[in-house]
C-alpha cells in the first residue's frame, strides 16, 4: 500500500526534547481535548510556539524525542495542533509507540541538515527538502505500523478490521 505524500513547513527542536517539553503534565488536568492541549504546545521551550503552528507543519528533532514520561497526552496535543508526523534521529520507546497508537508518524532519518521553514515532503522510504534539493533515507516503519497510522491510530484500525490481519511471511517487512 503506497501512502501519498506529506509536505509541510519543519519546526525544528533540538535532542532531548522529553515530553513535559511537549506539553506540560500540568495541563492534563485542564483538558484532555487535543483542541486545548494545542494551545499549549511547546510552552515550555518557546512560549509564542503554539501560535505559529499551521496544520501540517512537521516536527524535526534530534536524538531522544519524546524521552521522560510515558504520557500519551504529548502525543494527543500534537496531533491536535494537525502535525501529522514528527522527523527524529531518535524516539523514546513510548513516545515512537503512543505516536503510532494515535495515528502520528514517527520517523527516524538524519535530520541535521533540516532547517526551521523548510518545505518537507515525506514519502514511504525518504524526506526530501524541497526547499534545497536535499534528500534523507527514513528506517521503514513496518507494514502493521503504517496501517495503524493510515487508519488514524489503534483504536480507529481496530474499529475498521476488528482484529490485527495475519500477514504471510514476505508482507511483514
Amino acid at each position: 500500500m503506497k501512502a501519498p505524500a506529506i509536505e509541510g513547513r519543519a519546526r525544528v527542536f533540538g535532542d532531548d526534547v522529553n515530553t513535559d517539553y511537549i506539553i506540560t503534565s500540568r495541563r492534563k488536568r485542564e483538558s484532555l481535548d487535543p483542541r486545548v492541549l494545542r494551545r499549549y504546545l511547546f510552552e515550555e521551550l518557546d512560549p509564542g510556539f503554539a501560535a505559529t503552528v499551521e496544520p501540517g507543519d512537521l516536527i524535526v528533532a534530534g536524538e531522544n524525542f519524546g524521552c521522560g514520561s510515558a504520557m500519551e497526552v504529548a502525543v494527543t496535543a500534537v496531533v491536535g495542533a494537525g502535525i501529522r508526523a514528527v522527523l527524529a534521529r531518535g524516539f523514546s520507546r513510548t513516545y515512537y509507540r503512543n505516536a503510532v497508537n494515535n495515528g502520528l508518524l514517527p520517523l527516524i532519518c538524519d535530520t541535521r541538515g533540516i532547517r526551521e521553514g523548510d518545505r518537507l515532503a515525506i514519502e514511504r522510504d525518504c524526506v526530501r527538502d524541497l526547499s534545497n534539493g536535499a534528500m534523507w533515507k527514513v528506517e521503514p516503519l513496518p507494514e502493521v505500523m503504517r496501517e495503524i497510522i493510515e487508519a488514524g491510530g489503534l483504536v480507529e484500525y481496530f474499529r475498521k478490521n476488528g482484529r490485527f490481519r495475519v500477514w504471510a511471511a514476505d508482507e511483514r517487512r
